[in-house]
């Protein structure tokens, strides 16, 4: 699962030169950059580090420093904690975990550990959050001092800055004094919105949230905006003058003192998406990782990993600590989802409704478990904020399964060689003129532009399916003008087929025989063969069970959008200006007699009143459907493994239909909130995770006999 290998022996000179580029690669991360020039001197060569090469690096250190014990330096990763000491001591050492990178490095640590207490310790498993660690000091209830790690002895007094941290309360629940450590990250959102007030402001956007959460924190004394940042603890100190009986002490177990933290209002692992563990053997921590990993794209905040920690407070003490690490934790890193490399050029490219926008084509790198050469740049507007440039070293970011993305350019690592991207002035596809007027240019010729990429696109598997109509042919409607937009394929004669090259009456008849199977379509396909900018085979699906039929549909405004879940202020006007521009094609399907109604579906049930109606809520299903809740909302379904008996042939796509279709609602990942799990086989970690959950379990075959008349 890891990209980091075991590590290698380094030479001498390079062993030292890789002490010089950690140190300024540390300085750069966590410190203000003055102490980065001075480090940098000593690694002019390399400038800035993602996480993967950082951690690489060290590696490589250890390996070496073990092969050569008399090389190595104070100075080494390996001796401190990396950060610029302030001038603040730490009431104790604010020590970094060793990593591991791998299930085997991980059973291999907790046999070591085993080892030395004498037994198997009970663990406390919560995500290795991916911001800047901070000691906050608390006198009777009242926040005083915020304190940044520094190199682990002496940190950075940043109290100037509590103000623009949620989750870290300027007064406790209880006049309790102690100290609570956590991390202050950018969370997704906040991470947007900083980068906003950064370019408002005429100041460049941050890379990432990663490295963005240290100027968002030292910044705030001299900034003229707040930058908002949120705080997650995953410790806490008792201090003297704590009254006797009153919050953690020395005999408290770390999960007993997190719980503490959340009465006291502070924010926690625990009390966010991520939740946390406390199990009783290695293979539950495992299972906890694996499904950590799962959810890394959806959590709505930055983490890098997992966290392991012995949860009695006897089993830390006997353990011990390093000069840099405590014996009684593990860090397990999960596989980067983010890395440098070189942007190497700006491709200019045209989507299926006429929209225009460019493509980074950037030197090949391994993120997120691929090789990476291509990734989105978002809209000509936010590439010319971004101010990137040909030759930059760029962040590519590759959360979950998503397509990858450009999320900055390292301004300090430009050498004066970089190049400006040029923006098109005409249709890079026709010619012709482009409209400007919004975030996302788009030629004047509208989808007639991209006709062969919606005909594509629209008889796909997952829109009408009309799997005869491939690449050759649609290019052949095209050219010799039988189809000028997507409703011309249901009017396809057998006449005009015979016209076309390669094409004989058998094929003409097959052509023709599934173009009038894909009338029957379910309106979620047909919607989402059109191709209606902001939204998606999922969204298409949302709005097709919302709103029941497309006159319905058609006869909603921007505020009806809105209810749909998932569509916001900014998306519903679009999706209704798109609607009026397809209106004609929409009619011309209409008298074709493609369906316009979404099985199963009632349409919004709400009364006069504005009350709901017998069928629930706004938007949700009616009861009497198979995955319908008693409640009248839809079951939270998830789908694992390949499906076998009468859903095999189903895509998963089709599976999330199906689930939709009847009343559900799919989901990637188990939780105490899913309804049902529909599993293969039985060993995964979502069976395991479902059966610690008490969430019902069922097979392909019996979900589809549930399901008989849906499918």
């Amino acid at each position: 699962m890891s990209q980091i290998t075991a590590g290698r022996v380094l030479s001498r000179e390079a062993y030292e030169q890789a002490i010089g580029t950690a140190r300024a690669a540390s300085s750069l991360y966590y410190g203000t950059g003055e102490a980065a020039d001075a480090a940098l001197d000593e690694a002019a060569e390399v400038t800035v580090l993602d996480d993967a090469t950082y951690d690489q690096l060290v590696r490589d250190i250890a390996v070496t420093e073990t092969e050569h014990p008399d090389w190595r330096v104070e100075a080494s990763p390996t001796q401190v904690v990396g950060g610029d000491a302030g001038d603040v001591e730490h009431s104790a050492p604010m020590l970094s975990l060793d990593n591991v990178f791998s299930a085997d490095e991980l059973a291999e640590w907790h046999a070591s550990l085993g080892k030395r207490l004498g037994r198997a310790p009970r663990y406390v498993v919560e995500p290795k959050l991916d911001g800047l660690a901070l000691a906050a000091r608390y006198q009777q209830g009242s926040l005083v001092q915020l304190i940044t790690r520094g190199d682990g002895v002496h940190g950075e007094d940043v109290t100037f800055a509590a103000a623009a941290i949620a989750g870290l309360p300027q007064q406790l629940a209880q006049p309790l004094t102690l100290e609570v450590r956590g991390e202050v990250m950018l969370t997704d959102g906040q991470f947007t919105a900083a980068n906003e007030l950064r370019l408002a402001n005429g100041d460049k956007p941050f890379v990432n949230p990663r490295n963005g959460v240290a100027g968002a924190l030292r910044g705030s004394k001299d900034r003229t905006y707040v930058i908002p940042m949120t705080f997650f603890a995953y410790q806490v100190l008792a201090l003297f003058g704590t009254p006797a009986g009153a919050g953690p002490n020395a005999d408290s177990d770390y999960s007993a003192a997190i719980a503490l933290l959340g009465e006291l209002g502070v924010s926690t692992a625990a009390t966010s998406p991520a939740q946390i563990a406390v199990v009783d053997t290695i293979e539950a921590a495992q299972e906890y990782i694996d499904s950590l990993l799962a959810r890394r794209a959806d959590l709505g905040f930055g983490i890098d990993g997992a966290v392991i920690k012995a949860d009695s407070p006897a089993d830390r003490e006997q353990a011990g600590s390093s000069s840099r690490a405590p014996r009684w934790g593990i860090a397990f890193k999960f596989p980067a989802d983010s890395r440098l490399t070189t942007l190497e050029e700006v491709i200019w490219q045209l989507g299926r409704t006429g929209v225009i926008t460019p493509r980074a084509r950037v030197k090949p790198v391994f993120v997120g478990g691929t090789t990476v050469t291509y990734a989105t740049l978002h809209n000509p507007n936010d590439l010319a904020r971004q101010g990137l440039m040909i030759g930059d070293t760029v962040m590519v970011l590759r959360a979950g399964e998503v397509i990858p993305r450009i999320e900055g350019a390292v301004v300090s690592a430009r050498t004066g060689a970089e190049i400006p991207i040029e923006a098109p002035q005409m249709c890079p596809n026709c010619g012709s003129e482009i409209d400007r007027s919004q975030e996302r240019w788009r030629c004047t010729r509208g989808r007639k532009c991209a006709l062969p990429q919606s005909i594509r696109y629209a008889v796909a598997r997952d829109c009408w399916d009309i799997e005869s109509v491939g690449e050759k042919l649609v290019r052949q409607l095209v050219d010799n003008g039988l189809v000028t937009d997507v409703a011309d394929v249901f009017t396809l004669t057998e006449e005009q087929l015979l016209t076309l090259e390669r094409m004989g009456k058998t094929s003409a008849a097959k052509v023709l025989a599934e173009v009038e199977k894909a009338k029957t379509q379910p309106l979620a396909r047909t919607l989402t063969a059109l191709g209606v900018r902001g939204t998606g085979r999922s969204m298409s699906r949302r709005i097709a069970r919302y709103f029941a039929t497309m006159d319905a549909i058609q006869s909603a405004d921007a505020a009806a959008f809105e209810e749909v879940d998932g569509i916001g202020p900014e998306r519903a006007p679009v999706i209704v200006e798109e609607l009026i521009e397809l209106a004609p094609v929409i009619a011309k399907l209409r008298e074709a007699g493609v369906s316009m109604t979404e099985p199963g579906a009632t349409g919004r049930v709400v009364a006069d009143e504005n009350e709901a109606g017998e069928g629930g809520e706004a938007g949700e299903a009616g009861p009497s459907l198979p995955l319908t809740a008693e409640s009248g909302k839809p079951m939270s379904v998830v789908v694992t493994g390949k499906m076998t008996g009468p859903l095999a042939e189903l895509s998963r796509n089709e599976m999330n239909e199906l689930i939709e279709r009847a009343g559900g609602k799919s989901s990637g990942s188990v939780s105490k909130n899913t309804g049902l799990l529909v599993a293969a086989e039985e060993g995964s970690s979502k069976y395991t995770k479902a059966q610690t959950l008490g969430v019902p379990i069922e097979s392909p075959e019996q979900f589809a006999e549930r399901l008989e008349g849906f499918l």
